[in-house]
């Protein structure tokens, strides 16, 4: 399987959008990854916008950027609530520091912009949240899908066949060039 031995952190909260977190979710695993849901409290329970629970596996105080390969930020209204945990944010900004997957779909961009790893970046987002991103120093594009070195974007819903495809990539990618590393 494509991501066995890979770990990815997907970042969730109260009123996040059901298919960016349980289509990931099960994408990811499907390829082989060990997920994790990760909250500021651990064990319990969000709901979504319709009210499909979630459980959250880990709290930000038990992890780090170095437990994971990557880290997947669902849309809904969640992303305003994960980006007010100091912790949420420095773990994403520690990810992409480190070169791993940072995938962000929907609203997912203003956790970005807390995370401050936007600036000379392109990206894209939900329409609703362009300004914010632009603002926080990214060139915006409106595509499905927008990869910039460990970033991948995208808008909503529907691009989630193409987001999961490229964040597969990204990971597989980081994959090969650990190996090459390790070889010479």
């Amino acid at each position: 399987m494509e991501l066995s031995g890979k770990k990815i952190a997907i970042l969730v909260d109260n009123l996040y959008q059901e298919m960016e977190v349980w289509y990931p979710l099960y994408r990811l695993r499907e390829a082989g990854a060990q997920v994790v849901t990760v909250r500021a409290k651990a064990g319990e329970t969000y709901t979504s916008k319709f009210g499909y629970p979630v459980v959250s596996e880990r709290s930000y105080d038990q992890v780090s950027a170095a437990d994971f390969d990557g880290v997947v930020v669902p849309g809904g209204y969640a992303p305003d609530h994960i980006r007010r945990h100091a912790k949420a944010n420095q773990l994403v900004r520690e990810i992409d520091a480190q070169g791993k997957l940072v995938a962000a779909i929907c609203h997912a961009g203003w956790v970005l912009c807390s995370a401050g790893i936007l600036k000379g970046r392109k990206a894209t987002c939900f329409f609703a949240i362009k300004d914010d991103v632009i603002h926080a120093g990214a060139t915006y594009v409106d595509e499905e899908v927008v990869v910039d070195r460990n970033l991948v974007t995208s808008r909503k819903p529907d691009d989630l066949p193409a987001f999961c495809r490229e964040a597969i990539s990204v990971l597989v990618g980081r994959a090969v060039a650990s190996k090459a590393t390790l070889v010479s």
